[in-house]
């Protein structure tokens, strides 16, 4: 399952931790395969389908993931 295991990835990157993911990535291991992590976050609530889910947190994590790359 190569999909679990990027390593060295090194462009920005942001991680939005929804609850009801089928896979909810942790800091550490999004810490190792992502060298320029500009942003990780664990949310209260949604999972596979977080823009339908709950808007306002997908929006509010998009605004926030990018702020940096203005």
């Amino acid at each position: 399952m190569r999909f679990f295991a990027p390593k060295g990835v090194a462009i920005p990157t942001a991680v939005s931790a929804f609850p009801d993911e089928l896979y909810q990535a942790p800091k550490s291991w999004t810490e190792k395969a992502y060298s320029k992590l500009n942003y990780y976050d664990k949310l209260p609530k949604g999972g596979h389908f977080a823009a339908w889910e709950q808007p306002e947190f997908f929006v509010n994590e998009m605004r926030a993931a990018f702020k940096s790359l203005r």
